[in-house]
């Protein structure tokens, strides 16, 4: 049985990465900065996982890690999640994106070498990129602290498969979707308030600049994609993206059709909510990892908007019985029901 360490297990990918390895016969150990960290998203395999309270900024406590669970493949996929106020705390971006980073590599050359190692890296290193769409020899031009610092982790990856000879892989991941995304992201707020103002909880939703585009995939494909780089006979770098963009506009325009509604009618545009030194159009261009892995995206972009639509609709009804359901036990304490 092969084991695999994910750090930040309990986000929406290392979530999907676990459920993903334990189907592939993988013991699974993953680290969470704390307990306060999303719970629902590895509730359904809270039994099957093994999970380290942490927050990988010690030399030793990375170490520790490696010994305690000797692991076979460790995916590195804690960050700070890119959204627009990542300017307020540069330096712990640059402290969890970047050098943690470096803390593995060295970890991994000190106490096994022959462990295989994948860096999630961003789309947001490209920045103004002057190619599109962006391959994997796309120089990097970063214009937030989130990319710089994935951008140092990118390259650091790089140095240590080069120059130390570890199977180190960085996947060059594009904007992905589902529903275990944060409410935070663009993308779930606005499915979020299609199920709330379907069921009559909320009239209206503001949101940033409409026709900004991104190249949208499903999470739960690129991990598939994680996978599969660490099962090559030689370690390389691989875009992993759709190929294709949709502006906020298409994905409001999908959701609120989806339940029936017209967009026009619940969105308001608020550009002072934009997030600033906005990136130009970042598409990948992922023939590489068609190519070499056999990896391509098999979720579509309404599939995608209409997946995510269902889950909060899911979600709100369940939220709302649940209410009803103990006001209407606190009504019967009040008139001696119970």
């Amino acid at each position: 049985m092969p084991t695999a360490l994910i750090t930040g297990i309990s986000g929406q990918d290392g979530s999907y990465l676990a459920e993903f390895l334990l189907s592939k016969g993988y013991r699974v150990a993953g680290t969470r900065q704390n307990q306060s960290s999303d719970q629902l998203r590895i509730l359904p395999i809270r039994d099957k996982i093994e999970i380290v309270d942490t927050n990988l900024l010690g030399q030793e406590v990375v170490e520790d890690l490696l010994c305690r669970y000797k692991p076979d493949e460790v995916y590195n996929l804690a960050a700070r999640a890119s959204s627009r106020d990542l300017w307020t705390q540069p330096v712990s971006t640059g402290e969890l994106n970047g050098l943690t980073v470096v803390r593995i590599l060295e970890s991994i050359c000190k106490v096994d070498s022959r462990i295989r190692f994948f860096q999630a890296s961003s789309s947001e290193m490209f920045g103004n990129a002057a190619q599109m769409p962006q391959a994997e020899t796309t120089s990097f031009h970063p214009r937030n602290p989130y990319g710089a610092a994935k951008a140092y982790g990118h390259w650091t990856t790089v140095l240590y498969r080069e120059q130390q000879k570890l199977f180190a892989c960085s996947g060059i991941l594009y904007n992905h979707e589902s529903p275990r995304r944060g409410l935070e992201f663009v993308t779930r707020k606005i499915t979020r308030a299609v199920a709330m103002i379907s069921l009559g909880e909320q009239r209206k939703v503001r949101l940033g600049r409409l026709d900004a585009r991104r190249d949208w995939g499903f999470a739960g494909d690129y991990v598939r994609a994680m996978w599969l780089m660490l099962q090559q006979s030689q370690p390389d770098d691989y875009i992993v993206a759709t190929g294709e963009t949709h502006s906020v506009r298409d994905f409001c325009e999908a959701a609120f059709g989806y339940a029936g509604l017209d967009y026009r009618e619940f969105v308001i545009e608020d550009l002072d909510d934009c997030r600033p030194a906005e990136t130009v159009q970042l598409v990948g261009n992922a023939t590489k990892a068609r190519r070499d892995l056999g990896w391509g995206p098999t979720v579509t972009f309404h599939e995608l908007v209409q997946m995510m639509v269902d889950a909060d609709l899911k979600l709100i009804r369940e939220k709302r019985t649940l209410a009803d359901r103990a006001h209407s036990s606190t009504s019967d304490v009040r008139t001696g029901l119970l």
